[in-house]
């Protein structure tokens, strides 16, 4: 998906479509990713992560077939139909890594882990519209995991040999389907449950927000940057994704370090320590000065991108923007899912679930209409909403 945000404009023009069909190709992307981590999450808890990732691998073929599905379509729904596809076989690693960083990292080192752990998807938006860029203005291994969650070895119940008739046979076997189907389609979906506990909810809307954001920014920086009065060809619409990737980056490299550094500096304020001399943390000792500024300096880079695209301001002013914005958004969304792997411990990558479920659904819908609303209001207007938002939902908190 990192590739489509600078090359939005030369497939409307390849497709014959609108900005918003287009649009709609990354939107559906990240529907399906909303979606299908939640079953993703239930089976790693059931089978373990070790299966789950093996199944992961496969699908990453299949993500890659999709991918390039993509590049030789030639109307709009066949782009649409295909990043939907992708983003279900896409859509495991993320929660069950997730999962797994819970399982194998102590609290008081999982924030650095955590960082690292997303320091990976964070490249894509660093690499990708750049190579999308070039590609689009000049061309128009398998690794053994240790098992984090074995299943529990549960009696064999035994059955006597009976014999059914034709009727009774076909009924046990509707029978067995209906389960199996309430089993692997219904009952992963009470991961949403986990909403009802306030701390949950407010980290996942807040996340959220946060990640909506992200999807109506990048539509604004292709939509703003390719228009009067920069002009910028793709490959410098690309480059210009950079500066947001840099930031993700320094953020991965001491945002988790900084998070484990004071969780163990109010631990051990609170002289809070276990029978061996261990620290003993609390989810709410990750959040002090590090969220003061990741949720200070995110909403503000996005008034300040806004209005400098707004008014044509030099173009390395809003490009400034998109760096302090990479940096504290991404303060940001380690913090939330360092903080849901406390809060639901025992479920780790279901919570993760949960916040990929809301906020790919609310990135969704940013997609589809960060056009239109920019087109309409201009990128400055929409960013000063989008930060009214932000500010609204810290002050739940």
């Amino acid at each position: 998906m990192s590739f489509l945000p600078a090359a939005l404009g030369a497939l409307v023009d390849e497709l014959n479509t609108s900005e918003t069909i287009i649009n709609m190709s990354v939107a559906l992307y990240m529907l399906s990713m909303s979606i299908f981590p939640i079953s993703w999450s239930a089976f790693s808890e059931e089978f373990g992560r070790r299966s789950m990732y093996l199944v992961s691998f496969t699908l990453f073929i299949v993500f890659i077939v999709f991918s390039i599905l993509c590049a030789v379509s030639t109307n709009a729904p066949m782009p649409i139909t295909f990043r939907l596809l992708a983003g279900g076989a896409s859509g495991s690693v993320q929660v069950i890594g997730a999962g797994t960083i819970a399982d194998i990292w102590e609290s008081n080192k999982r924030g650095r882990a955590m960082s690292l752990f997303y320091l990976g998807p964070m490249l894509g938006p660093l690499l990708g519209p750049v190579l999308g860029g070039v590609l689009t203005q000049h061309l128009g291994i398998f690794f053994l995991l240790p098992v984090t969650l074995a299943r529990e070895n549960e009696p064999t119940a035994t059955r006597e040999l009976t014999r059914l008739s034709t009727r009774e046979s076909i009924r046990a076997k509707s029978s067995e389907f209906t389960k199996s189907l309430k089993h692997y389609l219904i009952e992963p979906l009470s991961v949403l449950m986990l909403l009802r506990l306030p701390p949950v909810f407010l980290t996942v809307l807040i996340a959220a927000i946060a990640s909506c954001s992200v999807y109506i920014l990048n539509i604004a920086i292709e939509s703003g940057f390719a228009d009067s009065p920069y002009n910028f060809n793709q490959t410098t619409v690309g480059l210009a994704y950079m500066s947001t990737g840099l930031g993700y980056i320094l953020s991965s490299m001491v945002g988790g370090r900084w998070m484990d550094s004071i969780m163990s500096k109010e631990a051990r304020k609170a002289e809070r320590y276990d029978s061996h001399g261990k620290l003993i943390s609390l989810p709410e000792d990750h959040m002090k000065e590090n969220a003061w500024v990741a949720n200070s300096l995110y909403p503000l880079s996005l008034l300040w991108f806004g209005w400098t695209m707004y008014y044509g301001v030099q173009f390395m002013v809003p490009i400034s923007a998109l760096f302090v914005f990479g940096f504290s958004s991404m303060l940001h969304f380690n913090l939330g899912t360092t903080m849901l792997t406390e809060f639901v411990r025992k479920r780790s990558s279901a919570g993760v679930a949960v916040n990929n479920f809301v906020r790919n659904i609310l990135s969704c819908v940013g997609t589809i209409v960060a056009a239109p609303w920019m087109k309409g209001v201009g990128g400055g207007y929409m960013m000063t909403t989008l930060y009214v938002s932000v500010m609204w939902t810290l002050t739940l908190c």
